[in-house]
């Protein structure tokens, strides 16, 4: 490359060019810029590459090996390592690259679909090891300085700066639930990005990178993170007992929208109908009926017979999923008040929810 651009150039020229590269020894930075500096240089030590091995199948059903790349946080000395789930998802075999260019085998401890997190573990010299310190994303406002490190494309280290463009975002996960809470910024996040952190200007893990809305497959400058708080929370499950315990009803919703009452004649216009009730579940050991019949009304298909949920501990249940959200803030054990209707009457029941089976 400096041969190519070499050739054809007076020597005055390239003597010029020359100077022009030098350091400048007197070079001073701004307050901001000082800031920037120092972030990375304290933090990006403690951002780690992983690269993922995967088998697929090709046409005639061999498997054929495919591999991926990501970012991770270190969390302590133990070598515990935090990333998204997405990223390691299907991964037959993982590997760890740290800032000094080693690599490391690492196992998988644990995954939460639910919260798109994992953590991750590596055998790693504790002097190798810089973990990043949990931040609190509780204080976050919008317009604030944040800055994110990560491998985007697998170029490792790589350092991008923004602001948070908005807080309690709504990101819909591969599992089909959704995450409340999270953060919006508009820091550049590019594949191998995620799993990295988002950082405040005092250092602190403020949220884990996990999506960008895109349409071209590139950074627009709408990225997401997954709040610092969800982060501890999970991760600390999982380095734990290996999983996260999530509360559990033991039902399938359908939405109940007016149009459906217009035809059924229900009494009742908004809710989440209860379609399926698993066996031996706190649902079922409480009563709660499911569907028996299935209906076609215009091109959708309707289960119905069942109990429709309009409130939860007195709060109002317009449809399925948030119906989903107010059971997902509970804790495996806790009781829950609901409201039903069945046969054109409402009628009320506790529930002590139960853990998810995982």
């Amino acid at each position: 490359m400096w041969k190519y651009f070499n050739r054809g150039l007076a020597p005055g020229l390239i003597c010029f060019f020359a100077i022009l590269a030098l350091p400048s020894a007197a070079h001073t930075f701004t307050a901001e810029e000082e800031t920037n500096i120092s972030i990375y240089q304290q933090r990006s030590k403690g951002v780690v590459n992983i690269t993922t091995s995967v088998l697929s199948y090709d046409v005639f059903l061999n498997p054929v090996p495919k591999t991926g790349a990501g970012s991770g946080v270190i969390l302590d000395k133990k070598g515990y390592i935090a990333t998204n789930h997405h990223v390691i998802e299907g991964a037959k075999q993982l590997e760890v690259t740290l800032y000094d260019g080693s690599k490391w085998k690492a196992k998988l401890v644990g995954t939460d679909p639910d919260n798109d997190l994992a953590v991750i573990s590596i055998e790693a010299p504790p002097e190798k090891l810089n973990p990043i310190p949990l931040g609190d994303s509780a204080n976050l406002v919008v317009g604030q300085k944040v800055l994110a490190i990560g491998n985007p494309f697998g170029l490792q280290g790589t350092l991008t700066i923004g602001i948070v463009s908005s807080l309690g975002r709504s990101l819909k996960t591969d599992s089909g639930r959704t995450i409340d809470g999270i953060i919006q910024t508009d820091a550049s996040i590019n594949p191998g990005n995620s799993g990295g952190p988002l950082l405040s200007t005092s250092g602190e893990l403020v949220g884990i990178n996990s999506a960008i809305f895109t349409p071209s497959g590139g950074s627009v400058g709408i990225g997401f993170a997954i709040p610092a708080s969800s982060v501890k929370n999970v991760t600390q499950q999982l380095v734990d007992k290996g999983y996260v315990s999530h509360p559990y009803l033991g039902v399938q919703l359908q939405d109940l929208i007016p149009e459906y009452d217009d035809v059924l004649k229900l009494g009742i216009k908004k809710g989440a109908i209860v379609t399926f009730v698993t066996k031996d579940s706190p649902a079922q050991k409480a009563g709660i009926a499911g569907g028996n019949a299935k209906l076609m009304i215009g091109n959708m298909s309707v289960i119905v017979g069942g109990d429709i949920l309009v409130e939860i501990d007195g709060q109002p249940v317009n449809d399925s999923q948030r119906a989903m959200k107010i059971i997902s803030e509970k804790k495996p054990g806790e009781k829950i008040a609901l409201r039903l209707f069945r046969d054109k009457a409402y009628r009320n029941i506790a529930v002590a929810l139960a853990e998810r089976p995982h």
